[in-house]
């Protein structure tokens, strides 16, 4: 398994493997879901984020799966937090448990301390609790709570 990172030739795969997880993940947990914004939208916003020195769309290799990180610069109300957010990540079901996830989320963290990042975050649905044992599993602690009313 070989994890790399996308190129434009790549984008196919990463489209695919992002409207699985839309489907897989949020639409299961999140009745607003847009489950269809990967195929309107996905092709411009992951081809520009390929391009973009601040992001990094890794893959893991023969349809394993993908991630998506992202820099952000420091917000003025804490100016000393450079993080690099985990925005989006999926292992294909049947290739779980072979250790692709752990590579994924490595080299997103190698990736973000080269870049000076001293924070690193992720989102997962409060319902997904493989997610978040995966995550807390690698370091990642709760640090803010978002609570929802219908």
């Amino acid at each position: 398994m070989t994890v790399s990172e996308c190129r434009s030739e790549d984008l196919p795969e990463l489209l695919a493997s992002v409207a699985a997880l839309f489907a897989e993940d949020g639409g299961r947990r999140d009745p607003f879901m847009d489950t269809g914004w990967p195929a309107r939208e996905g092709a411009g916003y992951y081809a520009d984020l390929v391009r973009d020195p601040d992001c990094l769309c890794l893959l893991a290799g023969a349809g394993g799966g993908h991630l998506v990180g992202r820099l952000r610069r420091p917000d003025p109300l804490r100016p000393g937090a450079v993080t690099a957010e985990l925005e989006s990540m999926r292992v294909a079901p049947e290739r779980r448990r072979e250790g692709i996830g752990g590579s994924l989320v490595d080299a997103f963290l190698s990736w973000a301390r080269a870049r000076g990042a001293n924070e690193m975050t992720v989102q997962a649905y409060a319902q997904n609790a493989g997610a978040l044992d995966f995550y807390a599993a690698r370091g990642f602690r709760p640090f803010l709570v978002t609570l929802t009313r219908s």
